[in-house]
């Protein structure tokens, strides 16, 4: 009898570690992908910018201001390093970890 009861409880307690594991592992992949589609956006506006302008965008800021990048900041820290208007920025986004 006390082994049926151990079982359940050793049982009861894997579904439970699985099922954490599961949620972690779609969190893990939905902050890849959201990553992944900053990235896709800050480098389409910095395009955007050259082909309309004939110049790279000076700052992260003029991206927001002028072609509507909005992004978690509390989420992601993005490191825009402009190197000159005719030389195409160095971006690096870093994901902030709670």
């Amino acid at each position: 009898m006390a082994k049926i009861k151990i079982s359940s409880i050793l049982l009861f307690v894997l579904i439970i570690a699985i099922f954490c594991w599961c949620i972690s592992s779609v969190s893990s992949g939905q902050s890849k992908r959201q990553k992944e589609n900053l990235e896709n956006s800050i480098m389409r506006s910095i395009a955007n910018c050259y082909a309309l302008e004939g110049s790279y965008p000076e700052s992260l800021d003029y991206i927001k201001e002028n072609y509507g990048l909005v992004y978690d900041e509390d989420k992601f820290y993005v490191d825009y390093r402009a190197s000159g208007s005719n030389m195409m920025p160095g971006v690096t986004i870093i994901e902030i970890k709670e």
